[in-house]
């Protein structure tokens, strides 16, 4: 057994415009840092070195409560760990900070008992912890962070169903406001129901998006992009999401939209400079906005949380 491992967990992007609750990818950054020792006694110790003032109570911390899952299954009770997290992911940024911590955390324990669960089995037990923070249990966000790439949360019951996407190479631009929306918020605006015709053309929308990144069609997944039940209904909440499209639309992005429940924006694009365009052309609009804003420009990653070091 190694004496600590540390692993780098990504950042996630999850609906993905029209994959509510389904779709998500992972980000090659922002990502927290997770390392895990054994503890000299059994249960878990949390530390945080970041300025978030996040509770440090197991049963409050997202990486807690997800990392006692795993040591529930492993059932060994003389079992402890250590845990220092350093969030690199702002909390209520919209792009998967809790489902961060929580899929670290696992991977972490995972790595240090060898490897007994499969990456299917760590986003049950990570699941734990983003019920916590969102009081549903949701894999959205958790799949990316596992499996990295592109994902699909086929279903979630009777059993987990994940499925990687292979993908073409694509760049992300991100802006991340600096405003407040809580996913209680945007989940309150959402429509109970939705026309036969909405729901026709959305999950028209989920199938080309799916097969614009097989067949890596740049024209089919900019066109599947667009959302026309969820973001609509959350429009309102996002001051500048219009304009800010629009502007990395004409800067040549494939197509985008709000990242899970917001306040950030994402743009797929097909390479670097196209993101780095976007990117500028999105801060453009919060700038005349003044409102503050995080730039976030990188590759889709092609690895879910991942091993940086092992003592």
């Amino acid at each position: 057994m190694p004496h600590e491992i540390t692993i780098h967990s990504p950042a996630t992007l999850s609906n993905l415009g029209c994959g509510f609750d389904v779709l998500g990818l992972a980000l090659s950054a922002p990502y927290d840092i997770i390392t895990l020792r054994r503890a000299a006694k059994p249960g878990l110790v949390i530390r945080h070195f970041d300025e978030y003032n996040l509770p440090i109570d197991p049963a409050q911390n997202v990486a807690g409560v997800a990392l006692q899952a795993l040591l529930s299954a492993v059932n060994d009770p003389a079992l402890g760990f250590e845990l220092d997290i350093t969030k690199g992911i702002r909390p209520g940024s919209g792009i998967g900070s809790s489902a961060a911590s929580a899929a670290g955390a696992v991977v972490a324990a995972n790595e240090w008992l060898g490897r007994p669960f499969s990456k299917l089995e760590l986003v049950e037990l990570a699941m734990h912890g983003e019920a916590l923070a969102s009081g549903a249990r949701h894999a959205d966000n958790l799949a990316p962070a596992i499996f990295g790439g592109f994902t699909l949360v086929r279903a979630l019951l009777p059993t987990l169903d994940i499925v990687a996407l292979p993908a073409p190479p694509l760049w992300v631009a991100v802006v991340h406001p600096q405003i407040e929306i809580r996913t209680k918020d945007a989940r309150a605006v959402l429509p109970a129901t939705v026309p036969l015709g909405l729901a026709v053309r959305q999950w028209a929308n989920v199938g080309g998006l799916v097969a614009g990144l097989l067949i890596a069609d740049h024209a089919l997944i900019g066109r599947s992009l667009e959302d026309y039940i969820v973001e609509p209904a959350r429009a309102a909440l996002l001051p500048g999401l219009a304009e800010a499209r629009a502007r990395a639309l004409a800067a040549g992005a494939l197509g985008g939209g709000i990242s899970g429940s917001g306040p950030s924006l994402f743009m797929l694009c097909a390479d670097e400079a196209t993101a780095r365009a976007a990117a500028a052309a999105m801060g453009g609009v919060y700038r005349e906005l003044e409102i503050a804003f995080l730039l976030h420009v990188g590759p889709v990653a092609g690895q879910g949380a991942r091993v940086a070091a092992r003592k």
